[in-house]
């Protein structure tokens, strides 16, 4: 009990001390493009590391690229084809190892929607915080099944009180279709969170799917756990970020940055931006990257595959509407040793082998 509470006031004392950090907006800043660049003195590769993280996740943009960042998702023109507006950002108060950072907008697609997103990171390291990675291994089901009781909670308390009007509206009854149709479920995998002075916030998705947003009173499940209710799920790695420690624990593929060269020779950077562990007995897990050449700063698609220690990536060049086929330009074998990949780019066309060398930034 008294490690208990020494660490959590030692977590309190940390809180907020982070006054070589600052953040301002990206520019040309407009009311639709409203996007936070973080300056950090005391390490420029944490600082770098963050930026380029946002950009490239966010806006699809390779920082210092071109003259605006904006230019794809303010017309739509990203990969996912829709426009995005970033409406305003905000730093949360945070124990001083994590920078939180909440930012609004709205995404239009098929529908119109305004959305809240957070990105979470690891000043130490300039990593993006992985949820998982804050977890004991045989701890998360349980976590997992934790904030699945805490979303039925909600929903069911709001469903007692829909139900308890006399003569409802037929809009009622709509509603509570929607809720008693709701799986309250919850994976880490797709939940969003962000970090508090004492606690973590997860946000679990609402009920109802775009074409019954309007019905949907509830919205966007928020669940708060202090970190001292949370203290038996944490792993290593997560209770050194958290008491303020230079001790730095190993975290996952997913959302890291390398850098390295084809050939020896020619500069890359790459980023780590999905990650699907393996649901099968296969073992054979899947990731999304994407890649620049450090001269003409342009990105590029990798969709990989990965079994124990070894990668195997495709790079497509183009979509054939004739074939409706992907046409590759490259594969990609290597094998991870630590916080280094090492293998071979090879041409689609040539079949010509190039070395591939990468680094962990």
């Amino acid at each position: 009990m008294k490690k208990s509470v020494l660490f959590f006031m030692l977590v309190s004392g940390l809180s907020f001390s982070q006054k070589n950090l600052k953040i301002s907006d990206l520019q040309p800043k407009t009311e639709d493009s409203t996007f936070p660049v973080v300056s950090y003195a005391e390490n420029p590769l944490v600082e770098n590391k963050i930026n380029t993280f946002l950009q490239v996740n966010e806006l699809e943009y390779i920082p210092n690229s071109g003259s605006n960042p904006f230019k794809l998702v303010s017309t739509g023109t990203t990969s996912y084809a829709n426009y995005v507006y970033f409406y305003s950002w905000k730093k949360l108060e945070t124990p001083k190892n994590i920078l939180s950072i909440g930012m609004d907008g709205e995404a239009s697609g098929a529908y119109p929607e305004a959305f809240s997103d957070w990105k979470n990171f690891d000043l130490r390291t300039g990593n993006f915080i992985n949820v998982q990675d804050l977890f004991q291994a045989n701890s998360i089901k349980s976590l997992e099944h934790l904030l699945g009781q805490k979303v039925k909670k909600r929903v069911n308390d709001f469903l007692a009180e829909l139900k308890s009007e006399k003569n409802p509206p037929v809009e009622t009854e709509e509603q509570i279709g929607l809720y008693e149709g709701c799986s309250t479920e919850q994976s880490l995998d797709d939940i969003r969170y962000f970090f508090g002075k004492d606690k973590l916030t997860f946000v679990a998705g609402r009920c109802s799917n775009h074409a019954m947003r309007a019905l949907d009173d509830l919205g966007s499940h928020e669940i708060e756990l202090t970190y001292k209710e949370l203290e038996k799920y944490w792993s290593p790695y997560a209770r050194n970020l958290l008491s303020g420690s230079d001790k730095m624990e190993k975290t996952s593929f997913k959302n890291k940055l390398y850098k390295g060269k084809i050939d020896g020779k020619y500069p890359i950077t790459v980023l780590v931006s999905r990650f699907y562990p393996a649901d099968d007995s296969s073992g054979m897990s899947s990731f999304n990257a994407e890649y620049w050449y450090d001269k003409n700063k342009k990105l590029i698609k990798w969709d990989g595959q990965m079994k124990g220690n070894h990668i195997s990536i495709t790079e497509n060049d183009h979509y054939n509407e004739e074939t409706r086929q992907w046409v590759p330009r490259a594969f990609v074998e290597a094998e991870i040793n630590g916080n280094k990949i090492s293998g071979t780019w090879q041409d689609y066309k040539t079949k010509k082998n190039l070395s591939i060398e990468l680094e962990e930034l």
